[in-house]
């Protein structure tokens, strides 16, 4: 029983070696952006509002590039598992021509529709904010936001493909690097320190330009000053051109994967705005309690991302045993890990709130929320890494449906109607629509179980 759920010395040596320099990452990341968010918070409840809602949608597009690279990176760590150097650059050239692709869809969406999307999520409450106001923040956040775009998108190309070659570790100094950018220009720019303008949540958004800025100069400097570290960067720009063979395998992959990415972040942000209806203060609210949420998620998304790599790699050397053996065990590490997490955020969800200047209504909202969230942390970490157990066998059409059409069949159908037709309050309403993921990871423990997932792409 112990052999088969829980692994040795070694075994738990090469998750961490994988997953610390990830977490690390993540953690800094998030914890600044929690800190980004309260220096926010401190301006005003309608700032932060507005930047929330900018946020959200954001988000989006966040997703859609993860989305669209999901595909092409699968095959990339399976090449790396063979020694195949070609394949890899060739499954770089794909993401970055998509990505490309990507940033001008959303140039065109955001600048063209940025103000009725935003008005999408401005309704009255109890508290008498100022839904004008609010929308006013928004725009002027959106309209610098978008020259972060396309450095996100050329970051994410080259982080995503070093850490499917095994290298973690430079993508999470130009993270870490980033965001302590980010900190420290919030903190200049926002107040006004040190001789420059006050410039409020402008500030914010020129902070996060920067990182963004910061952050792809590093990763693109190392790749390419380190070609032996990187033998698929040789010749990388030599031609744009890819295998039509590979390039039609990773379009039939990557559609699955992106169309769920882009599904599951709007399916996100259609709950958010449904929840909305309750009053402008669940905005910000829910802003609080999400930003917490990434903080500690961080430990079983690193999880998650260390089984799409590791099993990904033992898939592409054809030891298809082994995956199943070391996948099952990872899983049972994620679910033991994300109880002692959600132990933790439990204990302090009535503490952080208490660090954001706005009104006794959003603290307590926000407290409850974040109560809830801990409470199925346990229930979202496995069915998460159910989900990146399937993805790293490429099985993107089962992905597809597991995520995000389950999120369109059930919490979206359900919000909208809790939200349109019932007075719920928001706490239970939430409670009851982020119940479904019950439901979710027990579809997603039976196909992890019957092994569809198993399967040598390259």
């Amino acid at each position: 029983m112990k052999d088969r759920y829980f692994g040795d010395r070694a075994f738990y040596g090469r998750i961490f070696a994988v997953m610390i320099p990830i977490l690390i990452q993540n953690v800094i990341t998030n914890f600044v952006s929690l800190l980004d968010n309260i220096m926010v918070g401190q301006v005003g409840t309608e700032p932060m509002s507005g930047v929330a809602i900018v946020n959200q949608l954001l988000f989006v597009f966040n997703l859609a590039v993860f989305g669209m690279q999901a595909g092409a990176g699968i095959y990339a760590a399976q090449f790396h598992g063979k020694g195949d150097y070609k394949g890899v650059a060739d499954s770089f050239r794909i993401k970055l021509i998509s990505n490309m692709v990507l940033v001008a869809i959303a140039l065109a969406i955001l600048r063209g529709f940025g103000s009725p999307l935003v008005e999408l999520f401005l309704h009255e409450g109890e508290g008498g904010l100022d839904l004008a106001a609010t929308h006013g923040y928004a725009m002027q956040y959106l309209a610098i936001m978008l020259l972060q775009l396309l450095p996100f998108a050329l970051s994410q190309t080259y982080s995503g493909t070093l850490r499917e070659t095994g290298e973690t570790r430079i993508p999470m100094i130009s993270g870490v690097t980033a965001v302590f950018v980010n900190l420290v220009g919030n903190y200049v720019l926002i107040y006004g320190k040190f001789g420059a303008p006050q410039l409020g949540i402008r500030g914010a958004a020129i902070a996060t330009v920067l990182s963004r800025f910061v952050e792809l100069a590093i990763v693109v400097g190392w790749t390419h000053s380190h070609p032996g570290r990187n033998p698929f960067i040789k010749g990388l720009y030599s031609t744009l051109r890819v295998p039509a063979d590979l390039a039609k395998q990773v379009a039939v992959m990557s559609a699955p994967m992106f169309a769920n990415e882009l599904l599951w972040a709007s399916g996100t942000t259609f709950l958010n705005q449904c929840m909305s209806l309750r009053g402008i203060e669940v905005v910000s609210a829910i802003n609080i309690s999400a930003t917490v949420n990434n903080l500690f998620s961080c430990g079983y998304f690193a999880m998650g991302t260390a089984i799409s790599i590791m099993i990904g790699q033992i898939l592409g050397y054809g030891d298809l045993e082994r995956a199943v053996d070391e996948d099952r065990k990872m899983i049972v590490f994620t679910g033991i890990l994300s109880l002692g997490l959600a132990a933790v955020m439990y204990s302090v969800a009535p503490l952080i709130p208490q660090l954001y200047n706005t009104t006794e209504t959003v603290r307590s909202i926000a407290c409850s929320l974040i109560r809830v969230i801990a409470l199925m942390m346990p229930i979202e970490a496995l069915t998460m890494a159910c989900y990146f157990t399937m993805r790293s066998g490429g099985k993107t059409i089962i992905v597809f449906f597991f995520d995000s059409f389950s999120t369109w069949v059930m919490n979206v159908p359900l919000a909208f109607c809790l939200a349109h037709f019932t007075s719920v309050p928001i706490v239970p309403m939430y409670a009851i629509v982020y119940g479904t993921y019950f439901i979710k990871l027990a579809i997603g423990l039976v196909l992890v179980k019957k092994r569809a997932w198993v399967n040598n792409l390259v």
